[in-house]
């Protein structure tokens, strides 16, 4: 049976975390972001139809292409973070359905081929997955800064081009310089947000 989590990684995870806005110089190796990405890929999602598509930017000119496609407030941040994960949709998710749903992906791949349901599968998955993402970047250590803010249609074109793949949004990734840090802002309480039915 599972067991719950000890505080202190509560605390790293959900208590403590915090969105950030500034960077340590400090690098983050390419081994730590394919671990990153081996525990966020395990999170569940549709069908097992995994449509997130992530693009690590961390060469400087692709921070500098992809800051310059950010609202003003974010540029520094892409500039200053290590890296900065594009997280996008592929709306040909469908064509991997036989490799991630065995003896039945080749039943499903027409429900999500083109058909109304392709899109919103595509981007509601892909935003779990993101989430999921946000998640195992705490539980190892890193910081997080997931943005929205940056022309998408700039970001496709220029990090998704000759695909069938959108941009949801982004996420800055490191170590975060405390100074960076702003109060959490409220939540709303259980009786605020949900009731019982």
């Amino acid at each position: 049976m599972p067991r719950s989590l000890e505080a202190l990684a509560l605390d790293q995870i959900f208590r403590e975390a915090h969105t950030n806005n500034a960077w340590t110089d400090q690098p983050v190796p390419e081994s730590l972001l394919r671990e990153l990405y081996g525990l966020a890929s395990l999170g569940p999602t549709s069908m097992n139809t995994c449509p997130a598509r992530f693009v690590w930017v961390r060469s400087e000119p692709g921070k500098r292409a992809l800051a310059a496609l950010a609202m003003e407030t974010n540029k520094a941040r892409i500039l200053a973070a290590p890296v900065t994960v594009v997280i996008g949709y592929d709306l040909a998710f469908a064509e991997r359905m036989p490799q991630l749903l065995p003896g039945r992906g080749e039943m499903v791949k027409p429900m999500f081929t083109n058909t109304p349901a392709t899109e919103p599968t595509a981007f509601r998955n892909s935003s779990l997955q993101g989430a999921y993402l946000i998640i195992a970047a705490r539980a190892l250590g890193l910081d997080t800064g997931p943005m929205s803010g940056f022309d998408n249609a700039g970001v496709d074109a220029a990090f998704f081009a000759g695909t069938e793949i959108k941009s949801n949004f982004l996420c800055c990734l490191g170590y975060g310089d405390p100074a960076g840090v702003r109060p959490r802002n409220p939540r709303l309480s259980f009786e605020e947000a949900g009731r019982f039915a």
